[in-house]
């Protein structure tokens, strides 16, 4: 045993509950092949105690056969129980190994490092609590290593170790572990990961695995047991928002009913006000039931019954929420999706979606983008393979009760089943908040809604002010001069008494558009809101010269469409990149080089230049003032301003 308890001898039972009582912490290891994870669990179950004398002999006699440790015992087999795993040497399956210590219990899943079993990794990430990324010392960072970070982050696995593995083939350098170091802390700074942890170590000498390394006395951190056992992870439940789905209505005579689930958030007493949804039907809880009775309280991952001192309706698939934090109803929603089947994707096909113990039909109405997981760049993309991920819409035949996955992982995710074989094709971890998509600029308002108009006349205007209203929307990379020029342009409009204003797309996020983050989404959605926003003042006559970096194509016709072609200019500024670099007053050049942003159109995300602008100006071959007076002169042309 890992630890000792003179318990087990004087008093079974009371061992057994002190260990009952003990915290889980649910882990993965990943990286990429080779890098040594299941020698990693191996030696981990070895130096806490916990392999079994005849085990270890009988490791020891395959180590012969199918071993690569020499005369020593090759602990990845404690895990590679497979066959075929043991004759390649690679882990095919996610498996599963369960131990304890003093401290806590735990669940390791040794998840496989190869690109094509990507699918089984996300699996066996998406109940983990922390993540362990092997990388060998001898190669660094690598494309499975990213692709790795990136599906802990996607899953919501808030704390990671990163384990630089086989230093005593690098001679137990310290220089290379501050290089790989760098080289990986750009990377999770681009991802938002936060909780990372960088750590020296030798799965295969067990050096910094459970016992400090003798060979490094330049690292003065934790072993990666202490991190394990003192990692603190009450933090990451959601303990607001109560949430049980039903998965039984316990009915077993005349006088009791009960509705039986797993509390996916939150906490919950009797007396406290809930709701059933979608229904949307209120009540108070009369008792909360656990397996020993009555309790005063129950939160997650308790499995308890309810019971309502109203008579009122749920069935399984609802789910008990308190009545005053409601989740969102909808049968369209947006989701990162894993795609996990040979059989690509089908957009427009119908499907099973199951989302906890609620199934239902739903198709996967379009692909928004795909992400390439190795650069974080994000496409256009008609189909969906094996592994691959991407921000979908989704809509089912029934409204689902959601949450965020950022917010909570029990209600936030789901899996789509292909209906004739009843296979998991892929799993979705659903995005609502600051939910946004190129499809809003087809939305259609509610059938209800109507524009008003105006008691004024765009002539009666024009009359009145001496000029016409236009948008002119001056798109071009991150300091290419978009607001410096819409300025310098406002100043000169107005000296000729001519009403303009600036919508720059910074201010607009400060604002109206905070809850925007930098997708190429999110960055649609902030040029939509704003082209509203500029609809609204061209209406009263205004002249609104809109400054956005408005990377896509799409989203600029868009836009002309939303304000009118007769009255829309884009202006295209198109100095070099390196110019931008040089100019920008904000710093998000240098942010993206130190890591700490990831979303720069024309560097990690794409820039699509426009074909034809009524207008492209290089801004390193001019100055802002003659670069507005091109604007002043075809404003003149278009005959929006008079000489």
């Amino acid at each position: 045993m890992s630890h000792q308890s003179d318990l087990i001898e004087s008093d079974i039972i009371a061992y057994l509950k002190q260990h009952e009582q003990k915290e889980l912490l649910r882990l993965l290891t990943c990286g990429s092949v080779d890098d040594g994870k299941s020698t990693l669990i191996g030696r981990l179950l070895h130096d806490s105690k916990m392999v079994y004398e005849d085990q270890l002999e009988a490791v020891t006699r395959d180590s012969v056969k199918s071993g690569t440790t020499g005369e020593q015992p090759d602990l990845s087999l404690l895990v590679d129980g497979l066959k075929s795993e043991r004759e390649q040497g690679i882990t095919i399956d996610v498996a599963y190994r369960y131990f304890s210590t003093s401290k806590r219990k735990f669940i390791i899943a040794d998840c496989p490092g190869h690109e094509q079993y990507t699918r089984n990794m996300a699996t066996g990430a998406s109940t983990c609590d922390l993540a362990v990324i092997l990388i060998d010392a001898r190669h660094g960072v690598q494309v499975q290593t990213r692709r790795h970070s990136y599906i802990v982050r996607l899953l919501g696995i808030k704390h990671v170790v990163v384990a630089i593995n086989k230093m005593d083939i690098v001679d137990w350098s310290e220089e290379r572990f501050e290089q790989i170091r760098s080289d990986y802390a750009n990377f999770a700074a681009k991802l938002g990961l936060e909780d990372v942890r960088f750590l020296p170590m030798s799965a295969l000498l067990g050096d910094n695995v459970v016992d400090p390394s003798e060979h490094m006395p330049w690292y003065k951190g934790p072993t990666l047991m202490h991190v394990l056992e003192n990692v603190h992870i009450g933090g990451d439940r959601n303990l607001r928002d109560f949430r049980l789905p039903v998965q039984w209505v316990n009915r077993p005579n005349l006088n009791f009913r009960g509705f039986a689930g797993q509390v996916a958030s939150g906490t919950i007493r009797p007396g406290e006000a809930i709701q059933v949804m979608p229904s949307g039907k209120t009540t108070t809880i009369k008792e909360v039931l656990g397996p020993d009775g009555p309790l005063e309280e129950a939160f997650t991952p308790m499995s308890v019954t309810l019971t309502f001192n109203d008579e009122i309706d749920a069935s399984r698939g609802d789910t008990i929420v308190h009545a005053e934090s409601s989740p969102t109803t909808t049968n369209e929603f947006e989701a990162m999706l894993v795609w996990m089947h040979e059989e690509e994707l089908s957009p427009g096909r119908e499907y099973l979606i199951k989302h906890g113990p609620h199934r239902t039909y739903g198709t996967v109405d379009r692909i928004i983008n795909r992400v390439d997981v190795n650069t974080l760049d994000e496409h256009d993309a008609s189909r969906l393979e094996l592994n691959e991920i991407a921000r979908v819409a989704v809509r089912t035949s029934a409204p689902m009760v959601l949450d965020d996955y950022e917010n909570n992982r029990g209600t936030g995710a789901f899996v789509i089943i292909d209906r004739l074989t009843n296979v998991t094709v892929g799993a979705g971890m659903i995005r609502l908040t600051g939910q946004t998509a190129s499809a809003h600029w087809e939305t259609e308002p509610g059938a209800i809604l109507a524009h008003q108009g105006s008691s004024v006349s765009a002539e009666e205007r024009r009359a009145r002010f001496g000029h016409g209203a236009a948008t002119v929307l001056f798109t071009g990379l991150t300091g290419s001069g978009k607001t410096t020029i819409a300025l310098e342009l406002e100043r000169r409009l107005f000296e000729r008494n001519v009403h303009a204003a600036v919508l720059d797309g910074q201010a607009m996020r400060m604002g109206l558009n905070r809850d925007l983050g930098f997708s190429a989404a999110e960055r649609s959605e902030n040029l939509r809101r704003s082209m509203e926003l500029a609809r609204l003042m061209n209406g009263v006559g205004t002249i609104c010269l809109a400054a956005f970096v408005a990377p896509e194509d799409r989203s600029r016709q868009a836009a002309q469409e939303l304000i009118g072609s007769d009255r829309f200019i884009l202006v295209h500024l198109d100095p070099p990149l390196e110019v931008c670099r040089d100019r920008d007053g904000s710093g998000l050049y240098e942010k993206q080089e130190s890591g700490e942003h990831a979303s720069i159109p024309g560097v990690t995300q794409p820039y699509e230049s426009p074909e034809t602008p009524d207008l492209r100006i290089d801004t390193s071959l001019m100055s802002s003032s003659d670069a507005a007076e091109l604007v002043v002169n075809l404003l003149k042309e278009r005959q929006f301003i008079q000489d």
